[in-house]
């Protein structure tokens, strides 16, 4: 139980950290006024090397930070990242987790989930149907810079996370 609790304050660690890097520190780093997605990065390494329960966790607290920073209504992010952890998560069969391919894949397509999203509920339901406009302004440059970042920070976590499955392991051996 304690190992379990010990993964999940690590796991909201990162995500406090990463939310303030990219509320300070990338919002002075943007590049044509885009910046990266880093919690989408965590969220979806979180659900790809963990599986979806876990991405689920970090995707709902991720949406959270956002909900309480940037937005008027509590919850809609957190649903959206809640979701997208669920569905990267349902490649955990598939990783393997020294290939970076298929992470960087799956965050390219969680950065484009979350675009999706915000496009729809943010503009298409204002009126504004200029997604071509919004694909390659928006979405197309902020997926290129997520990706570069995650670059860095997929093999960072992935160190974390195989110490935890490490220290994880450790407990189950002294009781099996």
């Amino acid at each position: 139980m304690i190992r379990l609790l010990v993964r999940k304050v690590v796991e909201i660690i990162a995500v406090i950290i990463l939310f303030s890097l990219q509320i300070t520190l990338f919002k002075r780093l943007e590049i044509a006024s885009v910046s990266p997605n880093l919690l989408i990065i965590i969220v979806a390494t979180v659900g790809l090397l963990s599986g979806s329960r876990e991405g689920m966790f970090i995707g709902f607290v991720s949406g959270l930070f956002i909900d309480m920073y940037f937005s008027s209504y509590l919850g809609v992010y957190a649903l959206i990242f809640l979701f997208i952890g669920y569905v990267i998560g349902l490649f955990k069969q598939i990783l393997i987790p020294t290939d970076i391919k298929l992470p960087l894949f799956l965050i390219l397509l969680a950065d484009f989930m979350y675009n999706g999203f915000v496009y729809v509920f943010q503009y298409m339901f204002r009126g504004d149907f200029s997604f071509v406009y919004y694909l390659t302004n928006v979405v197309m440059p902020e997926m290129m810079y997520t990706i570069i970042v995650a670059l860095f920070v997929y093999p960072i976590y992935l160190k974390i996370s195989n110490s935890l499955d490490e220290y994880e392991k450790k407990g189950a051996s002294k009781f099996g």
